[in-house]
């Protein structure tokens, strides 16, 4: 029995430990329906459209690039750009931690294994951050 630790972020390592885009499909559903139920995502919820669906679109075709796997964003939406893509939107650390929490209850909710949830979150935290305006 192997007592390795996983390499993620090495190629598609991560997407695969997760199971693949069908996975990180469920991941932002999950993501998304804790936003809206969790209080302290309202004001996180309130930034979005009523509909969600171009959103979780989005956000399913960067984490899957992000992962490791296919990077269609750019030949679906144009380049990636964060930081401008969210100066409109008044967003703090409080906002920041919102979305993050909404993270982690979906990976929690899909019984993501503790070292694939942790090292996602860390990552997560960096373009969470660059999402700030304030």
């Amino acid at each position: 029995m192997s007592s390795r630790v996983p390499l993620y972020g090495v190629g598609d390592a991560t997407l695969q430990a997760l199971g693949g885009e069908a996975a990180v499909a469920e991941l932002v559903c999950r993501f998304y329906a804790a936003m809206e139920r969790l209080p302290e995502a309202r004001r996180i919820r309130a930034m979005h459209p009523d509909s969600l669906a171009e959103s979780r679109d989005k956000l399913t075709t960067f984490l899957i690039g992000w992962m490791g796997g296919p990077r269609r964003y750019r030949e679906r939406f144009g380049p990636i750009a964060i930081p401008a893509a969210h100066r409109h939107l008044d967003i703090g650390p409080a906002e920041r931690d919102a979305w993050l929490s909404c993270m982690a209850v979906a990976l929690a909710e899909m019984a993501v294994a503790e070292p694939l949830r942790h090292y996602l979150l860390t990552q997560l935290r960096h373009p969470a951050e660059m999402c700030r305006s304030r």
